[in-house]
């Protein structure tokens, strides 16, 4: 069924970095106002910021897949983001990595931070039973076992993306409500792409995204 977003009264972006992880959700969904970034924060961050000036919206959501670094969320298992943030922004020396914070070149809670994270303030999170997520977002995906440990270490995240910072970073410069939704289809690491779970993972983030969006739109016509 399809469903007309302007006349259920919330106006709603959906962005995706590839057309391929929110195919299923848009054959039933073709009024949705929709954005195919592009893979990576700058491709985010430009079209992101584009599509903002030329509409205005009561609602981003940004879908995707996304890696775990935790056993306790299983393959396929979709996620709301609570928190993100740029993990590989700052200074490697002797194999050990520092923050742009912890090297003293930005403020933890310098807007939009909040002790060197992208908090999502919004209340929509209350509206779904799906697991709550720190995150972190990479410019590099690799088998890097330093990486993954260095990551581990001064981020304590459960999952990473490529994009998921970037969206935060821009809605709330801008005062837009936002979600981030993903579901996990590897572990962090993991390069042998016959263990990934690309296909279970879109088919149930698909789902998962049009019940959220169906339940936003029945909160927002009461």
């Amino acid at each position: 069924m399809e469903r007309n977003y302007e006349i259920c009264g919330m106006r709603i972006l959906l962005i995706a970095a590839t057309k391929f992880e929110i195919e299923l959700f848009l054959v039933d969904n073709k009024e949705v106002d929709k954005l195919i970034t592009g893979v990576g924060v700058p491709a985010t961050l430009y079209h992101l910021q584009k599509k903002l000036q030329q509409k205005e919206y009561d609602l981003v959501i940004q879908a995707g897949i996304a890696g775990t670094f935790h056993h306790a969320i299983e393959l396929g298992e979709v996620v709301l983001v609570k928190q993100d943030t740029f993990a590989d922004i700052g200074m490697e020396e002797q194999k050990n990595f520092k923050t742009i914070f912890d090297a003293g070149f930005a403020e933890k809670d310098a807007f939009p931070f909040s002790d060197g994270w992208l908090v999502n303030p919004n209340n929509h999170f209350q509206l779904s039973s799906l697991r709550q997520a720190k995150a972190i977002t990479v410019n590099k995906v690799s088998d890097s076992m330093l990486q993954k440990q260095q990551a581990i270490l001064h981020f304590s995240p459960e999952i990473e993306s490529m994009e998921g910072a970037a969206l935060h970073y821009v809605c709330l410069q801008e005062n837009i409500p936002f979600l981030q939704i993903r579901s996990i289809s590897n572990a962090v690491g993991e390069r042998d792409k016959s263990r990934w779970k690309i296909k279970e993972a879109i088919e149930h983030l698909n789902k998962e995204l049009a019940g959220l969006v169906n339940t936003l739109l029945l909160q927002k016509s009461k």
